[in-house]
């Protein structure tokens, strides 16, 4: 039987603002990206996400950020390799040490936003995220697109990796994802969005944004937890995976 994990980006409200249904997703995914208040997220939003992933069994993983609250961490920046290699292992340190508090611990680790996109094509910043991850636990893997440059990087330093795809995001020829700037970069159709999933886990290909289809080898499919109808939306995947005689399963 074929195996996918399926990620969501949660724990992204800060204060008394929330975004997204954090417990109906964690009914739904088996790993969870955790915001680590760079981009989002702060301590109370972390510590209850954290407890309640632990109570489910669904893996927690840092979900580190430039520093953008403002500008939710989509915004690429340009960061001295040392400071940005420091704020990645302040991300992850806090995040382990509460979910270590709630009985559980981070189990991976996934660049957000404008960093996951940077580092995919960017070895100067792979290498300050890949410092920071090997600094703190070398046994952490970086969850990324197959293509991406952290894979060399992090291997030169003996940290794993784990490749993942995007349901809802739209794909460059490139394999790599259509900027959010650009019209079409985020997919709402539940439909297109669940035979894409279905199609990634058991053909391992994608149909990229001039209609050609693209190879993807993935281990993990992640749904974004932040867009209009997300629950509902990341039930179907989990829903269709199934049907399809796909097992749901942590990659860790």
């Amino acid at each position: 039987m074929k195996t996918i994990d399926l990620n969501a980006d949660l724990g992204e409200g800060f204060g008394i603002w929330r975004l997204g249904d954090d417990d109906a997703l964690l009914d739904i995914v088996t790993s969870a990206n955790l915001a680590c208040g760079f981009h989002a997220g702060d301590p109370l939003t972390i510590r209850r996400t954290c407890a309640a992933a632990v109570d489910r069994g669904v893996r927690i993983g840092a979900q580190v950020s430039y520093r953008d609250l403002a500008g939710f961490g989509r915004r690429e920046m340009e960061v001295d390799p040392e400071e940005l290699s420091s704020e990645v292992l302040y991300q992850l340190a806090a995040v382990d040490g509460i979910a270590r508090a709630m009985g559980g611990r981070v189990s991976y680790v996934k660049p957000h936003g404008a960093l996951y996109n940077r580092v995919c094509r960017d070895a100067g910043q792979a290498e300050a995220v890949v410092s920071a991850v090997a600094a703190y636990d070398r046994s952490l893997p970086i969850l990324t697109l197959p293509g991406s440059a952290v894979h060399e990087v992090a291997a030169r330093q003996g940290v794993a990796t784990v490749t993942e795809c995007f349901a809802d995001r739209a794909y460059t020829p490139r394999g790599t994802l259509v900027p959010r700037r650009e019209p079409g970069s985020v997919l709402h159709d539940p439909a297109e969005v669940t035979a894409r999933a279905v199609t990634m886990a058991v053909d391992h290909t994608v149909t990229a944004s001039d209609g050609s289809a693209i190879p993807v080898e993935a281990r993990s499919i992640c749904v974004h937890g932040d867009t209009p109808g997300a629950v509902g939306l990341a039930r179907r995947v989990r829903d269709s995976l199934t049907a399809a005689g796909v097992s749901l399963r942590p990659f860790t």
